[in-house]
């Protein structure tokens, strides 16, 4: 048999009381879940969008100004910085979602994932539309150590969320080294 009640071996689902929920139990855990889905969609958004924001305001910067700079050999074709970032803020999406999950009141842990989502997205403004890449790597720097902060604090609630975050890190990690060879091969700039 098949269908509504049954498991695809032919064994027949049991009730809710029978696996010690009441129909009010279950019916909450399915809000729940709902609700729980509902954040992380939240928090992708809040994510997500600022940065799709600074992508549409510093485009033209990119097209222009950043194509006549000196770049080192090992420098990304531009491609290739939307779909790396999506996967990112994605994986930090998660990562601070399941925080939450883990611990709700972990207001140091969100509030660090905050201050360093906010310097994330001055990062590009400041680099391509001030047009000033060594302040931009400072920015990088403390972006860095804000990071590994967030990270630290992620692992002390969920292993999970902290290493969702190790990616990110890396990533910044490179755009620093970048961002410093940029500035120090263009020193007119």
């Amino acid at each position: 048999r098949c269908g509504a009640g049954w498991l695809q071996d032919g064994r027949r689902v049991p009730p809710a009381h029978q696996v010690g929920l009441t129909q009010g139990q279950h019916g909450d855990q399915f809000h729940k879940m709902i609700y729980e889905w509902f954040v992380l969609a939240l928090i992708v958004l809040c994510t997500l969008v600022p940065s799709l924001v600074v992508a549409a305001t510093t485009r033209n910067s990119i097209a222009s100004w950043y194509q006549d700079l000196k770049k080192p050999a090992w420098n990304p074709p531009n491609w290739l910085f939307g779909p790396v970032w999506t996967v990112l803020y994605l994986a930090m999406s998660v990562a601070v979602w399941l925080v939450w999950k883990e611990e709700p009141s972990a207001i140091w842990a969100f509030r660090l994932y905050a201050v360093q989502l906010l310097l994330n997205h001055l990062w590009s403004p400041t680099f391509f539309l001030l047009k000033k890449p060594g302040w931009a790597f400072a920015l990088l720097a403390v972006l860095w150590i804000a990071i590994t902060a967030t990270a630290g604090l992620f692992f002390y609630h969920s292993a999970t969320a902290g290493k969702l975050m190790l990616p990110y890190l890396g990533w910044v990690s490179f755009a620093g080294c970048l961002n410093y060879r940029i500035w120090k091969d263009n020193p007119s700039v």
